[in-house]
């Protein structure tokens, strides 16, 4: 099994451009964030007035020998007044900033999902499946912190901060002003914190990614773990991926658990020059005991709202990490659009000229020089040793890949010419790596066929012989086929495939490998099937039982990317060359 993980991507120069273009999602719920942000200053605004309230109430109460009877009610009556805006201030701005995170979700994941359709198969090539899926799940859902609930946090706790702040110049400017001193190292240690934060976070969600991979897939090779009794290798790799995400959380949590003691020493370190100055007004008569307390429970209040600020730090910048990670994806180019000629339904004439194509530099040439034409309905068949680069030959023609060097044809004209979306609707592929989805046999046929009639359905059904084992289905057509088509055999899967290739009616066929999975019964009649249907259609058939090909119109070997010999089954078999000695071999086993 691959071990290899995918490369962290890069971090980007400038946080705040990735948090732009987060908040950009939140625009239009801009009306929804706005009221969580005034949730925020109401919560902020009930801090102030409850310092206030106490400044008052102290005062009043202890001043000389006259107590205000006005107290007893308005003392109980500014407590339920403040803790019900509090409460109000705090309902609002949660309800609404989860609303807005999670329609940011909602369209962050259509966004990343619509991309991962429209990326070049090159991408797919390089990328873990399981990374991707990280991405879509895992590191999304960090975003809903960073985009509305942290910003909200951040902006109660900042509006809070404030707001004390201004009620202790309020109260006296000269102790006050000693606070000040405190910004510089503080605002110092919150950078430092961020760094570290928006590391440690790329690291753990790359991590998740290799948990995502072993895991995934340790579940869809259980049929080989289990013939190989590799059950405890895979419990070894598991371990080594879960043992790095959990050294990458206890650095984040190290991290978070550090930051806060220090931001608190050093705020103790103000609070007791504070209260010394504080101290020394109040014997010296310059400071009422109220505005004294009052400016005690503010320093606590401002100390907690600057705690809370530290600790939004950690979600903030792990969305933003998780952020750069789905920018990353967004940003790489898609799939081409093709060109601006349009095509209805193609006469199917099919040539390869002087085509070359490699993967990557360092894997070499797959492709050297093909040169063929291929009439309109007639019969190419590609055959050669395994890796001689048949497969990717005819993943030319629906452009999963372009060549390097020349040219793939489609009625004359290059196939990148033509709208994308218009010459894939002129071919039908069946590879032999057969893909079916959780749904009914039915919805299998018909997929991608928008339009098809439930007769239609039924007809491919019965031309792929579907239906030799559908009728036996308690459900029938409707039967749902599982995971993959799990719950169907090989042959049945490969059938169901053929039959939603035949119902699409393209002028192309492509079939690589399309029998591999089939018993002999099963061939004949497909053979018998395929027989009647490529009469009015150009067919690429990939085949290493060479039975299939004989009746070809034409035959090309390809060796090391390169046509080596062509002709028809007797000619071939007549020159003693490649094809002789492959067509001896494979019937003299």
């Amino acid at each position: 099994m691959n071990d290899v993980s995918v490369a962290a991507p890069p971090m980007p120069a400038d946080a705040r451009e990735v948090y732009g273009r987060l908040l950009r999602y939140a625009r239009p719920y801009w009306k929804a964030f706005a009221l969580a942000i005034l949730g925020s200053t109401l919560f902020a605004a009930t801090n102030g007035g409850f310092v206030e309230f106490l400044r008052q109430f102290l005062n009043d109460a202890f001043a000389g020998d006259a107590r205000p009877t006005y107290l007893l009610w308005f003392v109980p009556s500014a407590i339920i007044a403040l803790f019900f805006l509090r409460g109000v201030g705090d309902y609002v701005a949660n309800y609404f900033s989860g609303y807005v995170g999670r329609q940011i979700v909602k369209a962050m994941r259509r966004d990343l999902f619509a991309k991962y359709m429209h990326l070049p198969m090159s991408y797919y090539d390089r990328a873990s499946s399981a990374s991707m899926l990280s991405r879509l799940t895992y590191n999304i859902e960090m975003l809903a912190e960073a985009s509305t609930n942290s910003v909200t946090s951040l902006v109660r706790d900042s509006l809070t901060f404030v707001v004390l702040i201004g009620a202790l110049f309020y109260m006296n400017w000269r102790l006050a002003a000693f606070v000040i001193l405190l910004v510089p190292p503080l605002s110092w240690l919150i950078r430092r914190v961020n760094q570290l934060f928006r590391r440690y976070s790329a690291r753990i969600q790359n991590s998740m990614g290799d948990v995502t991979r072993v895991a995934k897939e340790a579940l869809d090779g259980q049929r080989v773990i289990k013939a190989f009794n590799a059950q405890a290798h895979e419990q070894r790799a598991f371990e080594a991926v879960n043992e790095a995400n959990r050294r990458s959380y206890m650095r984040l949590i190290g991290t978070k658990s550090a930051s806060n003691p220090i931001i608190q020493l050093i705020a103790s370190i103000g609070l007791a020059g504070i209260m010394y100055l504080a101290v020394r007004q109040v014997l010296a008569g310059e400071l009422q005991p109220g505005d004294f307390i009052a400016f005690l429970g503010a320093l606590i209040f401002c100390s907690q709202s600057l705690r809370n600020i530290v600790n939004v730090f950690g979600p903030l910048q792990q969305g933003i990490a998780a952020g750069a990670s789905v920018f990353e994806v967004l940003d790489s180019p898609s799939e081409p659009t093709g060109g601006s000629r349009t095509i209805k339904r193609a006469r199917g004439a099919v040539s390869f000229r002087n085509v070359s194509f490699l993967y990557a530099a360092e894997k070499g040439t797959v492709l050297r020089g093909i040169s063929v034409d291929v009439p309109p309905r007639t019969t190419l068949a590609i055959v050669g040793k395994s890796g001689s680069g048949k497969s990717t030959l005819v993943s030319l023609l629906p452009r999963f890949y372009d060549p390097q060097e020349g040219a793939v044809l489609l009625d004359g004209v290059d196939v990148r010419e033509y709208r994308l979306a218009d010459l894939r609707s002129q071919i039908s592929v069946v590879s032999q790596e057969i893909v079916l989805f959780n749904d009914t046999i039915r919805n299998n046929i018909a997929f991608g066929t928008e339009d098809a009639t439930p007769e239609a359905v039924e007809e491919a059904a019965r031309a792929a012989f579907v239906m030799d084992f559908v009728n036996e289905l308690p459900q029938g057509l409707d039967t749902v086929v599982g995971d993959r088509g799990a719950l169907l055999s090989g042959g049945q899967r490969q059938r169901i495939a053929i039959a939603r290739a035949l119902l699409k009616n393209a002028p192309v066929l492509i079939l690589d490998e399309a029998m591999s999975a089939l018993d002999t019964e099963s061939e004949r009649r497909i053979q018998a099937a395929l027989e009647r249907l490529v009469q009015d259609r150009t067919t690429l058939v990939i085949a290493h039982r060479l039975s299939t090909v004989e009746r070809a119109d034409r035959i090309i070997v390809l060796s090391e990317g390169a046509i080596v010999e062509s002709g028809t089954h007797s000619e071939l078999l007549a020159r003693n060359g490649h094809y002789a000695q492959l067509y001896r071999l494979q019937f003299s086993e």
